[in-house]
């Protein structure tokens, strides 16, 4: 096994443009950043290459971070078992943008970007069966976006007088709530101003 400094070194020179970064994060773990553009080249590479073979994709991961003019992250991770060396490879991608299909180079990428668009609506240009994986066929919107609300948009339960499931919009009453914003624990200890002021 290499060091991952060595590692970094062949990768940049080989790929030139098509990587923007390469490196060790600040929690130590090998990185590459690449764009849309170098996406399949940088994978491709990963793969075949003799001092990488990084042959299996052990997962695709979306961000969503809608204070970037490039909204979402799109996180592939790689293990290379014969050289027990792993790395991460980040893109950045903005609303709308389409992102090229890894399933030709790793077939099980298809279940990972099918997980990414049901949940943050990143679409996989060169997908043949891009559709809804973790959420119902009706299902609108994109559950780990961050404007999406915690309570969901439909609720789903049995009526007993249908006999059957049925799906109604959310209605939450907030009448009832009264947030201080401190912790429940607080005021439990002699001294603290939530004892005094309740």
């Amino acid at each position: 096994m290499q060091s991952s400094e060595d590692l970094a070194d062949h990768i940049q020179a080989t790929l030139g443009d098509a990587v923007r970064a390469v490196g060790t994060s600040a929690l130590g773990d090998f990185e590459i950043q690449t764009d849309v553009d170098g996406l399949r080249r940088v994978l491709t590479f990963l793969r075949d290459d003799s001092l990488c073979l990084f042959k299996q994709l052990m997962d695709i991961a979306g961000v969503d971070r809608p204070e970037r003019a490039e909204r979402f992250e799109i996180v592939y991770h790689l293990l290379s078992p014969g050289h027990n060396q792993r790395v991460r490879v980040r893109l950045s991608v903005g609303e709308g943008q389409a992102v090229p299909s890894a399933t030709a180079i790793f077939p099980s990428a298809g279940w990972y970007e099918r997980e990414v668009w049901d949940m943050f609506g990143v679409a996989f240009s060169g997908h043949d069966d891009l559709r809804r994986l973790l959420t119902d066929y009706g299902f609108e919107g994109h559950p780990l976006r961050k404007e999406f609300p915690l309570t969901g948009f439909v609720e789903c339960r049995y009526d007993a007088q249908e006999k059957r499931v049925v799906q109604e919009p959310v209605r939450l009453v907030q009448d009832f709530r009264n947030f201080d914003f401190l912790s429940p624990w607080e005021g439990m200890l002699p001294g603290d101003n939530k004892a005094r002021e309740g």
